[in-house]
């Protein structure tokens, strides 16, 4: 029996508001690395309408299954099949890329994950590239709506691990391997699209 592609209706609804973000930054022939690709469907929206960038989605081997049923059924020559990434671990496999992208993952990881997230971001983006972090975020320990309020403690009821990462900390840490915040794009649903650059003057 066939199994069936996964769906999410929040990849649906935020696909085109993250891509008008990405097309501006990447505007010449790259390759971009996805952290946590989940069921794929990002990556198939953003590789057909960015057809110069070379995608490379990635996530966790559990959901590679899912993914990989989106990207055989799109067929896009320039988006690839999915790369097993544990950000915890110390080698990628994937050594240098033009930019990096990430959606829903940084309140999902435990604070640990999310460390070594931005360290091996810092490793592997070529000097002068992007990272792209979306999500929803809290701004010096305060909320930007009620339902992000509800939204982190239904997740911190369910994992203690998980909930939504402070901008300050982000920043902090980001500036540690070479990532400065050079745009925060308030977003649907009470989401931001952060951009991060990489310095071409930090080596990690």
């Amino acid at each position: 029996m066939s199994r069936q592609k996964p769906f999410s209706q929040a990849c649906e609804n935020n696909k085109g508001p993250i891509l008008a973000i990405l097309q501006p930054l990447l505007t010449v022939p790259a390759t971009v690395l996805e952290i946590g690709c989940g069921t794929g469907q990002h990556a198939v929206h953003f590789a057909a309408n960015l057809p110069h960038i070379n995608w490379q989605p990635s996530d966790q081997a559990v959901y590679l299954p899912g993914s990989q049923l989106w990207i055989n059924d799109a067929a896009l020559p320039n988006l690839n099949d999915p790369l097993e990434l544990d950000v915890m671990a110390e080698d990628w496999p994937i050594s240098e890329v033009d930019a990096v992208y990430s959606a829903n993952t940084a309140h999902i990881m435990h604070w640990p994950a999310v460390v070594a997230m931005f360290e091996g971001v810092g490793r592997v983006l070529k000097p002068g590239g992007r990272f792209v972090l979306y999500g929803p975020f809290r701004y010096s320990g305060r909320y930007t709506s009620d339902s992000n309020i509800q939204f982190d403690q239904y997740l911190q009821r369910n994992d203690p691990g998980m909930g939504l990462r402070d901008l300050d900390d982000l920043t902090a840490l980001a500036h540690l391997h070479g990532l400065m915040l050079e745009a925060d794009h308030a977003m649907p649903a009470n989401n931001q699209t952060l951009v991060w650059y990489r310095s071409a003057y930090h080596s990690t």
